[in-house]
């Protein structure tokens, strides 16, 4: 016999401090309230399971979460946010066809919400479909417009190779949100790319105004100031990305060369070193490395380093052509030669 409106409410009336404990970010008591709950009405309320789902997929537990994504679904199957839950931990534990399946039976429900169309975006995105991730991306936009969405396109056709359109994706998404610190950066990356210095400038320095302290934004703009050959005010910028992300290699290998660049070899070779060590794996730190080793006349070590940008990397013409410097300096003129006709 089914349950009675009026059982339904008194199994409901916990719900309400069920859920102050959860946006609190009290999850240890907000989980022994659920399980009385559910120790009182046999496991057969929606709500606390859908909640100790969400603590448990916060806490790491993606498989748990999903089984009680799942058993909230079964309690209400017309309730479409737990199918989108459902979806949701099938996509983080990498299985993106079945979140498309749910994501599909989501859509039957109501195919005007655009997170289900969104979430369906990334799924191709991650199983490499780009045209049907841009057209996901693109309904979801139509439907309602985010920042997110937007990213994630831009992302796509960025995939893709196809920058400009990137480029334009994301000056639509900044009428709609201007003050965008990520989209504005990321503008700014695109265009360093396609070497129009200028404009991305431009877009970095506008997302610095909104967020300063920004290591990403940071360093590409303390790159093109760098190639402009202003190293001090370079350092200054990178002495600021340096207290966010004291570990990142390509922050380490620009201030070396900055260093090299003021001619202060010791200093450039100490911070190459910290970003080799970082990332022995980015063939641009043993290339630069090599120059600084060439420059200082240790050309032993110059052939070591420029060897091994050329494994990492073996498609870039200048490693061979310092190579053959080094090699003609140790006067091996054969492998020199060799290096050249490469």
């Amino acid at each position: 016999m089914p349950p009675s409106d009026s059982t339904g409410a008194v199994r409901e009336r916990a719900n309400w401090l069920i859920h102050v404990l959860y946006i609190h970010q009290d999850y240890d008591e907000c989980l022994k309230k659920i399980e009385e709950q559910l120790k009182e009405y046999n496991g057969l309320c929606e709500y606390p399971i859908y909640v100790k789902a969400l603590i448990k997929r916060q806490r790491g537990e993606i498989q748990d979460s999903l089984q009680l994504f799942q058993a909230a679904t079964c309690l209400n199957p017309n309730n479409i946010n737990n199918l989108k839950q459902v979806g949701r931990s099938l996509y983080l534990l990498g299985k993106h066809k079945a979140a498309l399946d749910v994501y599909r039976e989501a859509m039957r429900l109501n195919e005007e919400d655009w997170e289900v169309w969104h979430n369906q975006g990334l799924c191709h995105m991650y199983l490499k479909q780009h045209e049907r991730a841009i057209d996901c991306f693109k309904q979801a936009n139509s439907i309602q417009q985010h920042d997110a969405t937007y990213m994630q396109l831009g992302k796509v056709y960025t995939l893709q190779e196809d920058f400009r359109t990137a480029i334009e994706v994301y000056l639509e998404a900044l009428d709609f949100s201007p003050d965008n610190p990520e989209m504005l950066t990321t503008v700014g990356l695109l265009y360093l790319r396609l070497g129009e210095n200028y404009r991305a400038f431009d877009f970095l320095g506008n997302s610095l105004t909104h967020d300063p302290k920004n290591p990403k934004t940071i360093l590409a703009a303390g790159s093109i100031i760098q190639d402009h050959s202003d190293m001090d005010v370079a350092l200054v910028k990178y002495r600021v990305a340096a207290v966010a992300t004291p570990n990142s290699a390509q922050l380490w290998n620009n201030i070396g060369m900055c260093f090299f660049g003021k001619q202060r070899y010791v200093a450039a070779i100490a911070c190459l070193k910290r970003a080799l060590y970082l990332d022995p794996f980015e063939w641009i730190i043993s290339y630069n490395l090599g120059l600084v080793h060439l420059n200082t006349g240790q050309y032993a070590s110059a052939f070591h380093f420029f060897s091994s940008s050329i494994n990492l990397k073996p498609d870039f013409p200048s490693s061979y052509m310092y190579l053959a410097i080094t090699l003609s300096r140790l006067d091996d003129f054969e492998k020199a030669c060799s290096a050249y006709e490469k």
